[in-house]
């Protein structure tokens, strides 16, 4: 059987962080359409990886059942490294799965995955308008959102959804200026950070923020 394009992308010398995102949009468009190809699933892709890994991207998204990375970019097993919390929202741990995935996997592209209706950014907006901070360690999650709300609001903009595509982008800045060795990766080419709004009915990704050598069509040139 022939390799897939992202194992051809994979075996190659080192994929660019716009070969990546060009394999993703393509496995998205798939998604969209209803003729995903579903590669690398089988049993010979998974025991071809019991020695080692080596995805093409790494994708931090929303925990939300609706968002399965694998599934909307139309991927397999070994091709991505996900990393997931409700609402994208960035801690340690996080910080230190995106060094892992830079420094040690050597993957090209993060990609920063939102998406409209989020819960999380729902609660964001809804206790800022409010006044009221819910309990128990949601409170975390809300506090951690609300410098998007804010950033939103000052650029006129109330309503979830753009305040969804606000926080994906501010999550992309986060991350490089949180992190010196990814902020490092950055500067030296070795990797991009792509921001992507996901729409949970039409099933499509739109970039919204881009840092590093990434290019699409749906950002300003």
């Amino acid at each position: 059987m022939s390799p897939t394009p992202l194992q051809q992308l994979a075996r190659s010398e080192r994929p660019t962080p716009d070969d990546v995102w060009k394999l993703l949009r393509e496995g998205n468009q798939r998604f969209v359409d209803g003729v995903s190809d579903h590669p690398n699933q089988d049993a010979a892709r998974r025991a071809s990886l019991a020695g080692g890994q080596h995805p093409v991207a790494v994708i931090f998204g929303c925990s939300d059942s609706r968002l399965a990375a694998e599934i909307i970019f139309d991927v397999g097993l070994g091709d991505v490294f996900v990393i997931r919390t409700a609402g994208q929202v960035i801690d340690d741990a996080v910080l230190g799965s995106l060094e892992y995935s830079v420094d040690v996997l050597d993957i090209p592209l993060i990609v920063v995955l939102g998406h409209d209706s989020c819960g999380a950014v729902t609660a964001a907006v809804e206790s800022y308008a409010s006044g009221q901070m819910p309990p128990g360690f949601i409170r975390s999650l809300v506090e951690r959102i609300t410098p998007s709300v804010i950033a939103a609001r000052r650029s006129g903009v109330k309503d979830v959804d753009g305040t969804v595509a606000e926080h994906v982008g501010q999550t992309c800045d986060r991350i490089v200026e949180s992190s010196r060795a990814l902020s490092a990766a950055v500067e030296q080419g070795r990797t991009a950070v792509i921001g992507v709004t996901y729409s949970l009915a039409g099933g499509s990704g739109k970039a919204v923020h881009a840092i590093g050598e990434v290019t699409d069509p749906d950002l300003p040139r």
